[in-house]
């Protein structure tokens, strides 16, 4: 058994974390690319039927649920440091060594306005914010693709249209005008679209493209690169943008074609499928009608309005139960719109907090990635020594963890049919510790660790 308790408090106290972590795993002979001397930890049993995953050791329940789980299962698995703190004190270079990990990953969100030591005594905001941008753009990673019941959004990355230049980012003191420069890389936008299609090409769902062509210049080119890889295929066009991008932008988006394997389009010939195009500001709406109607669909936005999108999504089932509450009252009928209904009704959306995403990469397997919204809070209760605030609070959840661990390994070991029924019948035991009122989280562990027996054992 881990005393988890004191790992917390180490990270909580500012302690020395690494060296308490390094004491539990073995250092690992694995190394990322163009980073020889990285910090990379190993564990579980290597008995050579499963590939290993890697895990980002980030902060409070990130990084705590994360050592708690992957030491029940006993799968192997790399660890990287990555919490907040380490960070900051190497200059933001373990988000190198975890972006250039040749495994199956699993990032967790990292504190994005954490102080931290600034090693004269003082504390600071932690270098490089929550890390997300740098982490994707060192990693290579193109795009980020969230499904969510029905809905899949594939957000191109950086694709931001903020400034990622800190030197480049000013504010003009006599008129308060906000300068920033566009982060939009062609390359990864045009890796992104053929994705997109490839996935409408494949489940056959409607494609609904959400950029703004008429309002950013970004979005012209990048409307203007979906437009000629659409040519030639037998995709359908619905609902077309007033002006065809590859006309309005063909110097600019040859630019980018240029740069791109000449072998990018083979096979797409075949392709075929439904696409609308549509203002990004409207496909909430029209989503909102594809979830009422189970119309399955897959979306293409840039990173700005493909999380402002599922951001949305994440939070309307709730708002729709409500609803439906509220006519099933005003009929009289005595029912409840509970999730039995809700899903005997034919829907699969639950409020958001299981929507997990899988970022790809140029080069490497891709990272499967989570956020933990109220972690902070929630491990600040457990330190407290009253995680239910007198009942009022349910102690923290850990799911997420093991659903997320399954969804790599799958990913990790296609056809090992052993590892995923062993995987399932895991996940089955963690329901049934966890059915009826939540165990706290210690007390939670501990029943884990005496119900499923560690892989290998």
């Amino acid at each position: 058994m881990l005393d988890l308790l004191n790992i917390a408090r180490t990270e909580a106290e500012g302690g020395d974390l690494e060296g308490l972590l390094a004491s539990l795993y073995d250092t690992s002979d694995v190394r990322p690319a163009g980073y020889p001397d990285a910090t990379i930890w190993q564990g579980g049993s290597f008995d050579g039927k499963v590939n290993p995953i890697a895990h980002s050791l980030t902060d409070a329940y990130a990084l705590l649920g994360t050592v708690a789980a992957i030491d029940v299962l006993g799968l192997p698995f790399y660890a990287v440091p990555m919490w907040s703190q380490i960070r900051h004190d190497k200059n933001l270079e373990p988000l190198s060594w975890f972006g250039n990990m040749p495994a199956t990953s699993i990032k967790w969100s990292t504190a994005g306005d954490a102080y931290v030591n600034d090693g004269k005594g003082g504390k600071v905001v932690v270098m490089g914010k929550s890390g997300n941008a740098p982490l994707r753009t060192q990693a290579g990673v193109y795009c980020n693709v969230r499904p969510y019941g029905l809905t899949t959004v594939v957000r191109c990355m950086p694709c931001l249209p903020y400034s990622q230049d800190k030197a480049a980012f000013h504010v003009d003191a006599e008129t308060g005008i906000v300068h920033s420069e566009m982060n939009t890389p062609g390359v990864q936008m045009a890796y992104a679209g053929r994705l997109f299609l490839k996935m409408v090409n494949d489940t056959k769902r409607i494609g609904r493209v959400a950029m703004k062509p008429t309002q950013a210049m970004e979005d012209g080119i990048n409307a203007g690169l979906l437009s000629w890889m659409l040519q030639g295929t037998q995709f359908t066009i619905g609902r077309k943008y007033a002006v065809d991008g590859y006309d309005e932008h063909r110097e600019a988006v040859d630019r980018i074609i240029a740069l791109l394997p000449s072998d990018f389009k083979d096979g797409m010939e075949s392709w075929s499928g439904r696409i609308e195009q549509h203002i990004s500001d409207t496909n909430f709406g029209l989503l909102i009608w594809d979830l009422i109607e189970k119309q399955g669909n897959i979306v293409l936005a840039t990173d700005l309005d493909g999380d402002r999108l599922t951001d949305l999504l994440a939070d309307v089932s709730d708002p729709l139960r409500r609803f439906g509450q509220l006519v099933i009252d005003h009929i009289g009928s005595g029912d409840k719109m509970d999730s039995k209904m809700w899903n005997d009704m034919g829907y699969t959306t639950g409020n958001g907090r299981d929507m997990t995403s899988v970022m790809y990469r140029m080069e490497g397997p891709p990272i499967h990635e989570q956020t933990l919204g109220s972690a902070d809070a929630m491990l600040l209760r457990l330190l407290d020594g009253d995680e239910s605030m007198g009942g009022t609070k349910s102690p923290y959840d850990p799911r997420i963890h093991f659903v997320l661990i399954r969804d790599a390994y799958i990913d990790a070991n296609p056809g090992n049919a052993e590892l995923k029924n062993w995987l399932d019948a895991a996940l089955a035991t963690f329901d049934k510790v966890y059915s009826g009122t939540r165990p706290g989280f210690l007390e939670g562990y501990k029943a884990l660790k005496e119900a499923i027996a560690p892989w290998g054992a």
